[in-house]
Formats: structure tokens, sequence, C-alpha cells
């Protein structure tokens, strides 16, 4: 095999339940994980003996292209555990995905990258161990090989795929600089909270069934949301200005943001709450994306 192309789509948390941090410094997360359709292109060629990665696109000069990088890290780890030495890639995205904008972007051009080098080496690795592969990559790899809509807990990586019905428009408001996770999540230490329990996104999960945008937009929460405001002040005026325009019925932080996901009745509805958010100085660009999409896939091979 010659070259194979896969798509890495993005995600966006409709719930995300954190408590305290864990002993071995990550946190217990319950979160409800979208896959939706803005993804980056991963392009697959054969290289003896070594990984290469190079990035194009918004926010490319951002991401190491030495291997460092977790596309990189991915490959690597894919042939040391079921290759030889003398296996090795080019790997070159084309990023649609915002670079630290809470939309999983690494992780998905990760799990894009498990599947198209499991493919140009004719591994035939199996699902549960590229699954495994997967979360000793990072908490939400696991998912972007998933895809769809699943109930993640532990670190978000232990996932339970949910049922849905519909398809729901959503826009996404990118930030002119990103946000550091690590910084978010110190952030929300400092601040009071509690612990939470699975249950507590049970009507998130059941209105998923009725194909209700209406009735998903009221569900939506991210604990993280007060503490990257408090970062980032400008992140609640994105979120109130959002809010309020015609036709926009939820809206939320993505993952550890700065990215705001806004839910819309219609596509019609989404086109104009796209249209008018760069209004606020501090929107950058925006994206209109469907989803629910299935994880990492092909796009085409040779």
């Amino acid at each position: 095999m010659t070259e194979v192309v896969y798509r890495a789509p993005a995600k966006v948390n409709l719930g995300l339940r954190c408590s305290s941090r864990r002993p071995d410094g990550y946190h217990n997360l319950i979160t409800v994980f979208m896959a939706v359709a803005l993804a980056d292109t991963l392009t697959c060629t054969p290289l003896a003996g070594r990984v290469e990665v190079d990035v194009s696109g918004e926010g490319a000069n951002l991401i190491p292209t030495d291997g460092s990088d977790l596309t990189g890290r991915a490959a690597t780890l894919l042939r040391d555990r079921f290759g030889d030495p003398g296996m090795g890639a080019r790997l070159v995205v084309d990023k649609a995905i915002p670079v630290a904008g809470g939309m999983a972007g690494g992780s998905a051009d990760a799990a894009a990258a498990l599947r198209a080098c499991n493919d140009l080496w004719d591994l035939g690795v199996s699902e549960p161990d590229l699954m495994n592969l997967a979360a000793d990559l990072g908490a939400d790899v696991p998912f972007a090989l998933l895809g769809g809509v699943a109930l993640g807990v532990g670190r978000g990586d232990v996932l339970t795929p949910q049922p849905v019905r519909g398809t729901y428009h959503w826009v996404f408001a990118l930030a002119r600089h990103g946000l550091s996770t690590p910084e978010v999540f110190a952030k929300y230490d400092e601040m009071s909270h509690g612990d939470h329990d699975a249950a507590e996104l049970d009507d998130l999960i059941e209105v998923l069934t009725s194909g209700d945008a209406s009735l998903l937009g009221a569900q939506l929460i991210n604990d993280l949301t007060p503490a990257a405001v408090t970062l980032r002040p400008e992140i609640g005026e994105t979120l109130a200005f959002g809010a309020a325009l015609p036709g926009v019925v939820g809206s939320v932080l993505s993952g550890s943001g700065p990215t705001c996901a806004f839910l819309c009745d219609t596509e019609k509805a989404a086109d104009n709450a796209a249209a008018r958010l760069p209004e606020l100085p501090q929107v950058a660009s925006t994206r209109v994306a469907d989803g629910p999409v299935g994880g990492a896939g092909h796009r085409s091979r040779d």
C-alpha cells in the first residue's frame, strides 16, 4: 500500500462533570462525547525506518514535527508494539480542528495515525488492541477512534457507546488564542467544587434518543466553564452572545476551552450564528459542523 488518507473528526463534550484531582494527577471525569464533522485530514505514506510529521493549516506552527507530537507518538507506539524497526511513515496532517481549542484535534490525529499506520504496514492489529494503545496515548484518543456518542468515565477513556437519534447542528466559535488544559484544571482545583457520579448525566443521555435539539440544548453542562472564564473573561461574553442568537438552543464550553459550542435548531440558524459570532473581537472565526459522525476513518486509499 502506497498511501492511506484518513479523516480525524473533532469532538464536543455535551456534558462534562469533573471531580477532585486523583493521586496520579488526573481528575475523575464523567462526560458525554459527540464526534462532529469538523475534521483534520491525515495522509500516510511509507518512509523506511523513521516517522516524520508534516503539519499544515491554521495553528500548524504550534505543533512539533520531530515525531514528539501525539500523531508521531501514535505511529511510533504502534510500530514498537506490533511492528518492526524497519517500518516508518510520513504523516501529513492538514489541520481544520483548532489547536489548543478543547476539541481534541491532537487526539483525533493520533487516532487517525493508529488506523492509517495499521493499514499502511498491514499489521492487522485488532480494534481492542488499538483502543488499548489509544488509552496509553491520552484520555481523548479512545473516543477519537470510536466516534459517535459515548459516555466516558475515569479519565474519560472508559467508554460506553450511547444510542442517539437525529442530526445536530453545531457552530463553533474559535478564539484568537489557545488555552492550556493544565492551566484550566489547575484553576478548577483552586475553586470550590464537589464530586459527581454518572447518574448526573442520565437526563442528557435520555434526551439524545429524542432527536430534539432544544431538549439536548437544555442539558449541556461543563464544570470547567467557571475556571476557563476566570482565566479568560471573554469566554463568558462569547457564550452569552451566542446563546442569545436566534435559533441557538444551547451553548457550552468545548472541553477545557477556549472554543465555544452552540447547538442550533436548524441549519439556517447555524449559518446565521456562524455569521454573527465574529462580531465579537475575541472570535477569530467560526465553523459549522453536524454530529454525530463516526470516529477516525477512511477518506480514500491506494
